[in-house]
C-alpha cells in the first residue's frame, strides 16, 4: 500500500539461501543500498539450508546484478531481521526467478561471540601455561631461582640508585656535585678547543693534518727509514753487517766471551793485574816504590855529581 514494492505487474522475483536466517519472517523489508525496495515473500527449508523468496520492485533491476549478494541486516541493533542486497554497476542484471548469492553480515552478535568465545579461549590457555612455568612469566611465577635473581638484581638496582643519591662514586658526584659537573664541563671545553686548534692547522698536529709539505716532509722521513731498514736487511753498512753476518757475530760473540773471562779473572784477583786490583800490600808496595823512584829522580836532578862520575881516560 506504501508503493515501495509497486503494484504486482512493476514488481519481479528473486530468491536467496542461508544457512541460518536469524529469525527472518515472510514480509520482511528488503532494501538495496539501504533503500526499501521489496519485501520477503515466504522463508522455507531447501535441503540443509533455508530458501528465502524476495518480492522487489522492477525499477531496481538493472542495479541487482550477478555481482550483488543478499545478507541479513536489522532495522536497528535489537530490531526484526531485514534482506540487505548490494547493488552492483557490473555484472549482468538477474531476471526473474533468479537466485542471488548469500554473503555473511560482518558484526552480528553470533560473530561478537564467537570472538569472546576464542579470546576466553586463549586467555584459558595463557593461564594455563603461566601455572605451567611456560614463558618468561611463566617461569617468574613458578621459578624460585629466577625470582630470587630478580629480587636481586632490583636490590642491586635500588643500592646503585641510592649510592648516586648519596653522592657516592664518581657518577654519583658527577650527578649531584655541582664541581665536579664544572670540571666535566671545562675539560669537554678544552677539548673542544683543542680540536678546534687542530682543525685549524696549529701546532705539530695540526700541521700533519693541514699542512701538505709538513705531511710531505714526515712521509720523506718515512721512506728514509724504510730504506734504511732495507739496507740493514739486505747486510749494507756495519749495523747490516752485525744483524745479517753470522761470522761476525760470531767473533763478536767470542770477543764478549773473553771479555767476561778477563773481567772474571781480574775480579777474583788473577795474574798480575787481578793482584794489583784485590791484593792491597801488593798495591803499597808499588806505591812505595814508584814513590822511591820519584824521590831518587828528584834528588839526581838537585845534585847530579852525586849519582854520576864520569872518568875518562887517554890512552
Amino acid at each position: 500500500m506504501g508503493g515501495q514494492g509497486g503494484f504486482p505487474w512493476q514488481q519481479y522475483r528473486l530468491k536467496t539461501r542461508f544457512a541460518n536466517v536469524m529469525g527472518l519472517k515472510s514480509g520482511a523489508i528488503v532494501r538495496v543500498a539501504g533503500v526499501q525496495v521489496g519485501k520477503v515473500d515466504y522463508v522455507e527449508f531447501a535441503g540443509a539450508e533455508v530458501e528465502v523468496g524476495l518480492v522487489i520492485n522492477e525499477a531496481m533491476q538493472g542495479r541487482i546484478t550477478t555481482d550483488s549478494r543478499a545478507t541479513i541486516g536489522s532495522l536497528s541493533l535489537l530490531g526484526e531481521p531485514v534482506i540487505d542486497v548490494s547493488p552492483a554497476s557490473t555484472g549482468t542484471p538477474l531476471q526473474d526467478g533468479a537466485m542471488i548469492p548469500s554473503g555473511r553480515t560482518p558484526g552480528q552478535l553470533a560473530d561478537v561471540a564467537e570472538g569472546a568465545r576464542q579470546g576466553l579461549e586463549e586467555a584459558t590457555k595463557l593461564v594455563a601455561d603461566i601455572r605451567a612455568g611456560k614463558g618468561t612469566v611463566g617461569k617468574l611465577f613458578t621459578d624460585e631461582a629466577l625470582y630470587r635473581e630478580i629480587n636481586a638484581f632490583v636490590s642491586a638496582a635500588e643500592d646503585v640508585t641510592a649510592a648516586l643519591n648519596s653522592n657516592r662514586g664518581t657518577l654519583g658526584r658527577l650527578i649531584n656535585d655541582p664541581k665536579a659537573g664544572a670540571a666535566l664541563e671545562a675539560s669537554l671545553e678544552h677539548m673542544r678547543e683543542i680540536t678546534g686548534r687542530i682543525s685549524r692547522g696549529e701546532g705539530s698536529l695540526g700541521r700533519l693534518m693541514a699542512d701538505p709539505a709538513f705531511a710531505q716532509s714526515l712521509q720523506g722521513t718515512t721512506a728514509n727509514l724504510e730504506a734504511v731498514t732495507a739496507q740493514i736487511r739486505r747486510g749494507e753498512g756495519t749495523l747490516g753487517k752485525l744483524v745479517t753476518d753470522e761470522a761476525l757475530y760470531t767473533r763478536l760473540d767470542s770477543l764478549s766471551a773473553r771479555l767476561d773471562a778477563v773481567a772474571r779473572q781480574l775480579s777474583e784477583g788473577e795474574g798480575t793485574a787481578g793482584r794489583l786490583l784485590r791484593d792491597k800490600q801488593l798495591y803499597e808496595n808499588m806505591n812505595g816504590t814508584v814513590n822511591e823512584v820519584r824521590a831518587l829522580v828528584g834528588d839526581i836532578r838537585r845534585d847530579p855529581k852525586k849519582y854520576l862520575n864520569v872518568k875518562v881516560s887517554l890512552f
